[in-house]
């Protein structure tokens, strides 16, 4: 009796031995398709990703492409709508019929002339100011922004202060252009938009990034706003800011204090002073 168990017991052995084979082949290739298409998700999860960059890529270079062409033509409008009739009254007074006048009546002219090359100079400074601020050029970052908000606090529209901490150096020219240009959209946008009434900005340095941070209590955009805005067909102010950004590998941050009283607007740059940077209007 007991070899006829021992013996039935043999022959189970091959059979269980069959089905085990079985079923860890059965799991190996179920976990070799999860794996597949596992990989085949996360292939077209990434293409997807890279697909959005590309096109808020595109965007932000559209952005940046239609700021440079409304400031030519802004500039061209300047230049030909105030210039030009300037220039050609100008000649008016010089004509060829000058030596035919009388002494007195000569000089008026001349005078008149005068008069309207000093208005025509006056206009191409301001233009060449607009283009590059020559409290920037000469005396750096801060004392731009100084002269931007004095002139702010001044008009009585707001109240507008601000204080660099850690503006020992100066950054490269081109950079600190980019920079004065993206305060300048933002406090734009707050002047345009928030009815507040202080704005103040503070400047540190932590590591090698440089902060910049504008806090305001009118009303404002958290991050998920500037997000939204960013991939839509509007905002064309907030995508030049970040076109601007990306070429100094700087970021930008938007949140409402935990107070609810104010808003935070915080640009982070590394300092990359040796870096040469593409000027941007």
């Amino acid at each position: 009796m007991i070899l006829l168990q021992v013996a039935h017991g043999t022959s189970q052995f091959p059979m269980v031995l069959y089905f085990g084979t079985i079923g860890m082949l059965v799991l190996t290739i179920g976990l070799i398709v999860f794996i597949i298409f596992h990989q085949r998700k996360v292939i077209r999860y990434q293409m997807q990703l890279q697909h959005l960059e590309q096109e808020q890529q595109k965007m932000l270079l559209n952005a940046s492409i239609r700021l440079q062409e409304e400031e030519r033509q802004r500039i061209a409008a300047d230049l030909h709508d105030d210039a030009g009739p300037l220039l050609a009254t100008a000649r008016l007074y010089l004509n060829e019929n000058l030596v035919n006048l009388d002494k007195t009546a000569q000089l008026q002219s001349i005078y008149n002339a005068k008069q309207i090359i000093d208005d025509t100079i006056q206009l191409i400074r301001n233009i060449s100011h607009s283009l590059m601020p020559p409290t920037l050029k000469n005396f750096g970052l801060e004392s731009a922004v100084n002269d931007l908000f004095q002139k702010i606090s001044g008009s009585g529209s707001m109240n507008a202060s601000c204080r660099f901490h850690d503006y020992r150096e100066r950054l490269h020219a081109d950079q600190e252009l980019i920079i004065f240009r993206v305060i300048q959209e933002l406090v734009n946008n707050i002047l345009k938009h928030s009815n507040a009434s202080f704005i103040h900005l503070t400047q540190n340095l932590s590591g090698n990034k440089l902060y910049i941070r504008l806090h305001h209590d009118g009303r404002g955009i958290t991050q998920a706003d500037f997000d939204k805005l960013n991939k839509s067909n509007v905002g064309l102010g907030l995508k030049n800011i970040q076109s601007r950004l990306k070429l100094l590998h700087g970021r930008i941050y938007f949140e409402k204090d935990i107070s609810q009283t104010y808003y935070k607007v915080t640009i982070e740059i590394p300092r990359l002073e040796e870096e040469a940077v593409a000027p941007q209007l």
